[in-house]
């Protein structure tokens, strides 16, 4: 690398991501911060990198896709994202950080942690070097919670009512109980998600984000009810095999049991 390499890292507005800009604050001073936007983020997500850039004294860039999701919804036929066809994540997050990026040198930061077996995004281009400082550091789980606690940031609010990752609200990797608090803590993004989907039966076409049961069902009291009984359920189960395990072994391990739902990293980190 060149005294004229740039150094960024992408955030999410995550947890993972937002400890590692923590942690690389002071060793790389001229890191440069950047969020690709998709105007379809949580309203909490944008609360939080706010707070997150105050404490940074950096700006985070926000990358906006030249065509937004509407555009690429319409250019991919009306065909709504799957975890089969993840055009949103190659449209609106990879193709602007590419293009931000250019052709100079980059060290591009990921904030995959020491405990996690996976690999986080990876350009083909050849002026991008992806390192992993968190799992290089050998800082695991409880050491991000230590760093967000330590620096007074705390968790992405969104924890809270229990959405588990960052990303689109109508991201497709949502459990029915996120549908179901999203409906419940916002309902005017739950309805825009709603707007998205179609259903005709007449031609065969059916572009729902949960398969097999349309928005418009999920919301149905008897549904909700059936959705928020199946957690209690889960979760009675998983109370029941966690024993005397403190807090964060505890997160952890939930954070595990989702890691299946989790495969768009750029998004969730």
């Amino acid at each position: 690398m060149t005294e004229h390499t740039r150094h960024i890292l992408c955030m999410s507005g995550g947890k993972d991501s937002t400890a590692l800009a923590l942690y690389m604050r002071d060793r790389v001073p001229e890191m440069e911060y950047v969020f690709c936007d998709t105007d379809k983020e949580l309203l909490e997500t944008y609360e939080y990198l706010n707070r997150v850039e105050a404490f940074l004294g950096k700006t985070i860039v926000r990358l906006n896709a030249k065509a937004g999701f509407d555009h690429w919804l319409e250019a991919f036929g009306g065909y709504l994202p799957s975890p089969s066809i993840r055009w949103c994540t190659k449209m609106l997050k990879l193709r602007p950080f590419e293009e931000y990026v250019g052709e100079g040198e980059v060290v591009s930061y990921v904030g995959i942690r020491a405990d996690e077996d996976r690999i986080g995004y990876i350009s083909t281009k050849a002026n991008i070097k992806t390192v992993y400082p968190l799992k290089e550091a050998g800082i695991d789980y409880s050491g991000v919670m230590k760093i967000l606690e330590d620096s007074g940031i705390g968790l992405p609010p969104y924890l809270e009512w229990g959405r588990t990752h960052s990303g689109c609200y109508f991201c497709f990797f949502q459990r029915p109980i996120e549908w179901v608090r999203l409906l419940e803590k916002h309902p005017e993004q739950f309805d825009q998600a709603q707007s998205y989907e179609k259903i005709d039966e007449r031609q065969g076409k059916t572009f729902t984000w949960v398969q097999g049961m349309p928005l418009s069902d999920l919301r149905k009291p008897e549904n909700v009810e059936a959705i928020k009984r199946r957690n209690a359920e889960s979760e009675d189960r998983r109370r029941k095999n966690r024993g005397n395990k403190r807090l964060v072994e505890i997160l952890g391990d939930m954070e595990e049991e989702d890691d299946d739902q989790r495969a768009c990293l750029i998004c969730h980190l």
